[in-house]
This record gives C-alpha cells, sequence and structure tokens, in this order.
C-alpha cells in the first residue's frame, strides 16, 4: 500500500509520461471534496445558533421550518467535524481510524436526512441525500478496509500542512458563508 495520490510513470521506449491513477489517489480525492463540502454545508447550520439568522432561514430553505434551532446547529457542528475528519486524521496520520468513522457518521446523517425528506413528501431532495451518503459510504469502507491509512508519528511537515489546509477551509469556506449569511 502506497500512500502516494499518484505517480507519473515512464513508458519504457517512448519517453513520454503519464499519470497513474490509484485508488488511494480517488480517494484522497473525495475525501477532500466531499470533507470540504460537509464542513461548508454544516457550518452555515452552525451559524443559525443566531436568532435573526434562524428566523429568515426557512425562507432559504424550506426544511428549516420543520427542525428546531438547536438541532439544526448541532446536525452543523455533526457535518463540520465530519468534513474535518475526513482530511484532518489521514493527512496528519494521528489516528487515522477517526476517517472512516467519520465517513461512516456522515453517511448516517445522510440516511437520515433521507428518511426525513421522504417523511415531509421531499422527494426531489432524494437524490442529493443518496449520492452524499453513497459517496461517504464509499470512502468508510475504501479507508476502513481497502486503503487504509497506517498510524505515524506527526512531523513537523503534516502538522504544517494540516494547518495550511485548516486555514484554507476558513478562509475559503467559512469565511465566504458567514459574509454570504450575515450581511442583510
Amino acid at each position: 500500500m502506497t500512500s502516494q495520490i499518484s505517480a507519473d510513470v515512464v513508458t519504457a521506449g517512448t519517453g513520454q509520461r503519464r499519470t497513474r491513477i490509484t485508488g488511494n489517489g480517488v480517494l484522497w480525492v473525495v475525501q477532500a471534496l466531499w470533507g470540504v463540502f460537509f464542513a461548508g454545508s454544516g457550518f452555515g447550520k452552525v451559524l443559525l445558533y443566531d436568532d435573526t439568522l434562524y428566523a429568515a432561514a426557512p425562507q432559504a430553505v424550506a426544511w428549516y421550518a420543520a427542525v428546531s434551532q438547536p438541532l439544526i446547529v448541532f446536525i452543523g457542528v455533526a457535518e463540520v467535524l465530519g468534513g474535518l475528519g475526513l482530511i484532518l486524521p489521514a493527512m496528519t496520520r494521528v489516528r487515522p481510524s477517526l476517517t472512516p468513522l467519520a465517513a461512516a457518521g456522515l453517511t448516517l446523517t445522510m440516511i437520515l436526512a433521507g428518511a426525513f425528506h421522504v417523511v415531509r413528501g421531499e422527494f426531489e431532495l432524494l437524490p442529493y441525500n443518496i449520492v452524499l451518503g453513497a459517496v461517504a459510504a464509499v470512502i468508510a469502507v475504501g479507508r476502513w478496509t481497502k486503503r487504509p491509512i497506517p498510524p505515524a508519528p506527526l512531523t513537523r511537515g503534516r502538522l504544517v500542512l494540516s494547518v495550511v489546509v485548516v486555514a484554507l477551509v476558513v478562509l475559503l469556506v467559512f469565511g465566504p458563508t458567514w459574509y454570504s449569511m450575515t450581511r442583510f
């Protein structure tokens, strides 16, 4: 098992390079995309702790009217932690077994969200829950059984990279979400 995302391979005799796609590389890309998506989506829900934002939220998302404010904030916190859990434990290699658990938790969240939307008759939202949950389940299975990441001591390089990733998520995901939701 390698921890490379992809590798350049020189084909014999031609001198041409081609990129080799690995299962581990695909998992890393999907983990990053899903991690950023869930962290951003969850942060938007966390901001609804503010009563003014919560009062205005059902105009943007109809199902918010059917859920209590503390439950929406709890779901948001779970999504933020799950999103970060898809990336950081695997990247730092500190407790990387948390990554498939985060993916399993997000899968369960999407299953419950799908059931909620079925009960409310919001069938148009089900494809989103199915795709998000299915890919999270693929990440969980992939990182638990197919391409697990072995734990390793935390190095300065992985720590710096993790801090950079968290800073980028804050600046590029949380910042714009906060700005767009609070300016009115």
